[in-house]
């Protein structure tokens, strides 16, 4: 085995080979209790503060499944275009690590609730990429280790782990697709945008937040390269946990890069997990993973199985919402924007924060112009989509309330926004703080005017000789003198009045 640190161009690796991903995506579901017990699964807490027998799996503990993480699981079945199952059962999925505290998963097996299903996803010029779903199944999530003492976080280095096992139990969906074929030179692009819209979808249901900054989904993304779409499947590597949008499409591109590289150089590639890192992109290597692993499920003899009667199937059914494609048509003829600009907007991941916006007071015109220009530039930056920036939607309805009102320009909303991003407070209390009202008073406007006037003579000149374009220097100077505080349109009709001037 050969060990390969170099990557092969993008253009090159993709002129040798066919990639196949497969994306594995965990989603926490957002019920108040664990999935086979009564404990909370608010965040938060204090360690260790929200466990029982039951998820510590004491001797003499029985579980009992959670009602509401059964109906989420179906609703997600069925979003996802799958079959029901008339009749599944969960499974013991049996490992030792240290976060698990029963040494095994309660999970499902060769029954999921939900499967063969797909998902059809947009790309940025538009195209309809269809996204194959081998299975949706039920499982619970482990605790969380926190290792100490080393300089990455990571267990290699460290002095001691800690573990905190509130979050073991918490109901999980885990949504695996079938091989994602066809892509080619599109495929970082494809996991990307089939993340997003599985995003979209979970959120439209209501049945989790699913931050992935906050871990409430995460995507497992898997990659082999082929010599040829006619070619055997190569051997995978599957990166795990990345928790971004822009962090999967990072990986998916990243391992091809090296996938190509190992086999163009004679290497092999080695069946293991790896280790995504944020900082540069890459990804390293974890834990050998080969098929021969046995987690020796067995079905889960404390737990009935699960048989959702067809008729509540149905009944779940009719009650889905809108799903998100049909809204964002919707939406994109309400806002009378086109298809591009509709993609830019859900690329950005502003679709509900500028609805948000809206229903908060402001136009559609002014909620897009906020989200998809100042807060979507800062975005960009901090490498997040919009909605997770430090900022409400009514914050935004507010700022764009003032400028309606004239008591802010675009200048100085930009400041605003700036300093309720930095938590500085509210848009009135920024606005307060740091003296950003518009100049309103019409005699401090007068002086200001008259200056500029006096001390531009030629330039006042030329205007009152038909040049009306030259008052933008006029205006320039007013604005420099106001610290960019003056309505800009209030002084272009001031100077122009002031020189016996109409346009």
């Amino acid at each position: 085995m050969t060990t390969f640190t170099e990557l092969l161009s993008y253009e090159d690796a993709l002129a040798s080979f066919d990639p196949v991903m497969g994306l594995e995506v965990h989603v926490e579901l957002g019920t108040k209790t664990k999935m086979f017990c009564g404990c909370s699964t608010e965040l938060g807490a204090e360690p260790n503060s929200q466990t029982c027998p039951t998820c510590l799996g004491l001797p003499g503990s029985l579980p009992v499944v959670n009602a509401i993480g059964i109906e989420s699981a179906i609703k997600i079945g069925l979003v996802l275009n799958c079959e029901i199952a008339e009749w599944c059962r969960f499974a013991r999925k049996n490992y030792f690590y240290p976060d698990m505290p029963k040494n095994f998963q309660t999970s499902q097996y060769d029954e999921p609730i939900a499967f063969n299903g797909f998902l059809d996803v947009q790309l940025e010029d538009g195209e309809i990429f269809r996204v194959e779903i081998e299975r949706a199944h039920m499982e619970e999530d482990t605790g969380k280790s926190l290792h100490v003492g080393g300089a990455t976080g990571r267990i290699h280095g460290a002095s001691h782990s800690l573990l905190d096992y509130n979050r073991a139990g918490i109901p999980l969906i885990e949504i695996v697709t079938k091989p994602i074929e066809g892509a080619g030179e599109r495929a970082p692009e494809v996991a990307k945008a089939y993340v997003a819209e599985l995003r979209e979808v979970i959120k439209a249901l209501g049945v989790s937040e699913a931050r992935m900054d906050k871990g409430q989904m995460r995507c497992d993304v898997n990659l082999s390269l082929r010599p040829t779409p006619e070619s055997e499947f190569g051997t995978r590597s599957e990166t795990k946990n990345v928790n971004s949008l822009r962090s999967v499409e990072r990986a998916a591109r990243f391992e091809i890069q090296r996938h190509a590289a190992v086999l163009s150089s004679g290497g092999t590639i080695v069946q293991e997990t790896r280790h995504f890192h944020e900082e540069d992109g890459s990804t390293t290597a974890g834990r050998i993973k080969d098929n021969a692993e046995d987690y020796r499920y067995f079905p889960e003899p404390d737990l009935v199985p699960v048989a959702p009667a067809r008729d509540w199937v149905e009944e779940l059914r009719g009650g889905l919402p809108e799903m998100p494609r049909v809204r964002r048509n919707r939406l994109r003829e309400e806002w009378g924007v086109n298809e591009h600009d509709m993609q830019s907007i859900l690329n950005a991941g502003a679709v509900d924060s500028i609805v948000a916006t809206i229903e908060a007071g402001a136009d559609s015109t002014a909620a897009r112009k906020w989200w998809m220009g100042e807060l979507a530039r800062n975005a960009n930056e901090q490498g997040v989509v919009v909605d997770e920036l430090p900022i409400t939607p009514e914050q935004v309805a507010r700022v764009a309330a003032l400028v309606a009102a004239g008591e802010l320009n675009d200048k100085l909303a930009r400041q605003v926004l700036e300093g309720v991003l930095a938590g500085e407070g509210t848009p009135d209390e920024v606005v307060e703080k740091r003296g950003l009202k518009v100049v309103s008073d019409e005699g401090a406007l007068g002086a200001a005017v008259d200056e500029a006037i006096a001390g531009n003579a030629a330039i006042a000149d030329k205007i009152r000789g038909g040049k009306i374009a030259a008052v933008g220097a006029l205006v320039g100077a007013v604005m420099k003198t106001t610290r960019g505080q003056a309505d800009a349109a209030r002084v272009k009709e001031l100077i122009l009045e002031r020189l016996g001037v109409s346009e």
